[in-house]
């Protein structure tokens, strides 16, 4: 029985206890982070077609068609020989793609960012394992796992890698990152990425698409830059987050429901510290939702920026959260909220909110 549980006092009422994330130590070969980088989950079925561009703003339409032309510049030959016609390295053998090599997405959180890359991943006329999607994390933990030559040699042969979430915090992250996609880009890969925000440029809550350009240096010149304004859909229309639960009504539902992991707050967050943020989507392998009690501030921006890389990872998997004790907007410090990652803990405000209305009916009335 979980401490939460026997804090309680609630007896369960399901032959099996809930899962507990805490009690999780996943160890992930690295052959499966080369596989999992597609499309997340929650990311399966989108397309193109499947984004609702905002009528109000025009640069959302504009995104889905220049993107739809991209893709359909990424068939054919292999990549290789398509650079070679277009950065002037010899005669084509077969039509080169027009425009950029590169394209990024310039755009606050919640405007479908993510959505876009995902379906220019799914149009790209290539079989699965000649793409690669990931976010800048999990980039980085492949060439963690592989080392950078092996990881130049794996993904050089693609026709397209996708980085979701390219972040500009740790400048050493940055250079390694940057170096590895001039190798990928001079092997003829096509880049599409989105970014968080750098420290200082806090602005309208998205990142300057200058402002990227200039950290990634020499790659700048295979970009195009697409703006896509709007506000975040996750909140457009929709209902406010739902109130917390009592921890007596989280741990009722976790037990009633077959797959629910259930964790007091404090101590999840002490065992995030402890599993690589490689492993966190290996954490919830199976996990039909997480039920989560005393949840409350996070002490710390060390802990809070390992609950943003969780928030993620269960938002992707499009797993609900039912929780009781603070609201999800109140988990950050206002400190925290103005500082350099102000970004990223607004998107997993954002998120969290999302799945919390997705447990809404894990609640008995």
């Amino acid at each position: 029985m979980s401490s939460s549980t026997a804090a309680s006092g609630i007896e369960p009422i399901a032959a099996t206890a809930p899962l507990s994330l805490s009690s999780r130590e996943p160890h992930v070969p690295a052959d499966r982070l080369v596989a999992e980088m597609v499309p997340p989950p929650r990311f399966d079925s989108v397309r193109f077609a499947t984004y609702i561009p905002d009528s109000n703003q025009p640069s959302q339409s504009e995104a889905v068609r220049v993107l739809d032309d991209f893709a359909g510049g990424l068939g054919g030959a292999h990549a290789v020989t398509a650079r070679r016609s277009f950065f002037g390295f010899g005669k084509a053998k077969a039509k080169a793609p027009a425009g950029p090599r590169g394209v990024y997405l310039d755009g606050g959180y919640g405007v479908g960012k993510t959505h876009l890359l995902a379906s220019l991943w799914h149009a790209t006329p290539a079989a699965p394992a000649l793409k690669a999607f990931g976010t800048f994390v999990e980039l980085t933990n492949l060439v963690g796992a592989l080392g950078f030559q092996q990881t130049v040699r794996t993904l050089s042969g693609h026709r397209l890698l996708c980085i979701d979430e390219f972040e500009l915090d740790d400048p050493g992250d940055t250079v390694l990152v940057s170096t590895l996609l001039g190798k990928l880009v001079d092997a003829g890969v096509a880049l599409a990425a989105t970014s968080n925000t750098l420290p200082g440029k806090l602005g309208e809550g998205r990142f300057a698409a200058a402002d990227f350009l200039r950290e990634i240096q020499g790659l700048s010149a295979r970009f195009r830059t697409l703006r896509i304004d709007g506000e975040d859909y996750r909140h457009r229309g929709l209902p406010e987050a739902p109130a917390p639960c009592s921890d007596e009504q989280v741990t009722k539902a976790a037990y009633a429901t077959p797959g629910a992991s259930l964790d007091d707050f404090p101590h999840l967050l002490e065992h995030l510290a402890r599993v690589h943020p490689s492993r966190y989507g290996a954490l919830t392998d199976g996990i039909r939702a997480v039920c989560l009690t005393e949840v409350g501030p996070v002490p710390d921006q060390s802990t809070a920026l390992r609950l943003v890389v969780l928030a993620d990872r269960l938002y992707d998997r499009e797993v609900p959260v039912l929780a009781a004790g603070v609201p999800f907007d109140k988990l950050f410090s206002d400190e925290m909220l103005n500082g350099g990652y102000r970004k990223k803990y607004f998107r997993a405000i954002s998120r969290l909110t999302a799945l919390a209305r997705d447990a809404k009916g894990f609640v008995e009335a």
